[in-house]
């Protein structure tokens, strides 16, 4: 097993990671009935998305002898409706500078388009990825 979740009513659940205990807590976003305090489920699904892409990118840099410390990134997302679905996820990549080669930064698009997360989303669901290099 690997989380448990626990509904503490007012649409908010409490999500506690076995292995190492740590809890995160959901809302429901304030336009679906909720309080909007914390991270709704559809944030996490996006912000996933962009922790992902850097861990991979992480691995990566890790095995060709580079680092992406200090590497940030802006997650937004873009609802629609009947059904009521995630339709995008906008993620920018900045890079900071690190002087970054072409080779570099090719093996870090090239990673972007295939974390575990980004090929588990359906097909429909537009990801925009664009990676900023600060040189």
């Amino acid at each position: 097993m690997t989380s448990k979740i626990h509904y503490t009513g007012d649409l908010r659940t409490e999500m506690t990671h076995l292995q190492s205990g740590t809890k995160v807590l959901t809302d429901a976003p304030v336009d679906n009935q909720g309080r909007g305090e914390v991270f709704s489920p559809t944030d996490l699904v996006a912000t996933a998305l962009g922790s992902c892409m850097l861990t991979i990118m992480g691995i990566a840099a890790r095995e060709h002898g580079f680092m992406i410390d200090g590497t940030q990134a802006e997650v937004t997302k873009i609802m629609a409706a009947n059904p009521r679905r995630i339709s995008e996820v906008h993620i920018r990549l900045l890079f900071p500078e690190h002087h970054y080669t072409d080779k570099q930064k090719k093996i870090l698009t090239k990673i972007s388009q295939s974390c575990p997360v980004a090929l588990s989303l359906h097909p429909d669901l537009k990801q925009k990825i664009e990676l900023i290099f600060i040189d």
